[in-house]
């Protein structure tokens, strides 16, 4: 019985000694295994991954009630999409407003729309031209050649600004090739101009037309070009296959 007890302790003592020995060893495998393992992770992350998510176009379409305020809710879903693929790579940098040009709408209508989407608030809901000979009242004809005096559609990025026979001025950058990639060339710009003005529409049925340039009414020119300047989106939609057919952007 004696040496029974003595083997039993001898037996408690030896596992108890081999399990303090292992323990470290069995440890520091666990953190190299865990520690591979966040390697690799990290490893496979990519830069959007840092990237924070904006809410989605339909929860900020739906929030700020823009059907109500006349926006096209496909003009704002294709302008969220496009966004956030220039955002994601990179080339629109300044992502706390969104600018939409709805030319669904006709130009008696306030269809430029400049949406705050860090804070879901519609800053400006306003008037805008079209070009003259892109239409008069609706707009649907569009071109990208120089001396067209059409509008071109598409995704822009907002430049610097300036001073210039229009006075404060928003220069523009086309960021669709044979879309509106010739904008900076042809002095397609933002500025306030007199013709953009209710006041025409009870005389001639639209307001006055500008010579391609996405023109504001003058006395809301600064606050806007102030507002989405150094490198914001502006998209100047319209509901043309064509135009989404051939836009890499919306591909």
């Amino acid at each position: 019985m004696q040496k029974r007890k003595v083997r039993n302790a001898y037996l408690f003592i030896s596992s108890l000694l081999v399990g303090l020995f292992s323990f470290p060893f069995a440890f520091a495998k666990s953190v190299e295994k865990r520690a591979t393992q966040l390697k690799n992770t990290v490893s496979s992350l990519t830069v959007s991954d840092f990237i924070p998510t904006l809410p989605s176009a339909v929860s900020v379409y739906d929030s700020l009630k823009l059907n109500m305020s006349g926006l096209n809710r496909k003009a704002f879903e294709l302008a969220q999409k496009g966004f956030e693929k220039l955002r994601a790579q990179g080339v629109i940098l300044n992502d706390n407003t969104i600018s939409i040009a709805d030319f669904s709408l006709p130009s008696t209508e306030k269809r430029l729309y400049v949406v705050d989407l860090k804070n879901y608030k519609v800053l400006y809901k306003t008037y805008v031209a079209h070009g003259r000979n892109s239409g008069t009242v609706m707009a649907s004809s569009f071109s990208n050649r120089t001396s067209s005096f059409k509008s071109s559609l598409g995704f822009y990025k907002t430049l610097d600004t300036y001073n210039g026979k229009h006075g404060y001025s928003l220069r523009l950058q086309g960021l669709e090739r044979g879309v509106n990639d010739n904008a900076y060339e042809r002095a397609i710009v933002m500025h306030g101009a007199d013709y953009v003005n209710p006041a025409y529409i009870p005389r001639q049925g639209y307001i006055g037309r500008s010579l391609g340039c996405p023109a504001v009414m003058s006395k809301e020119a600064k606050p806007i070009i102030n507002t989405i300047k150094n490198g914001t989106c502006l998209f100047i939609y319209h509901p043309s296959t064509a135009y989404q057919n051939q836009s890499s952007i919306l591909s």
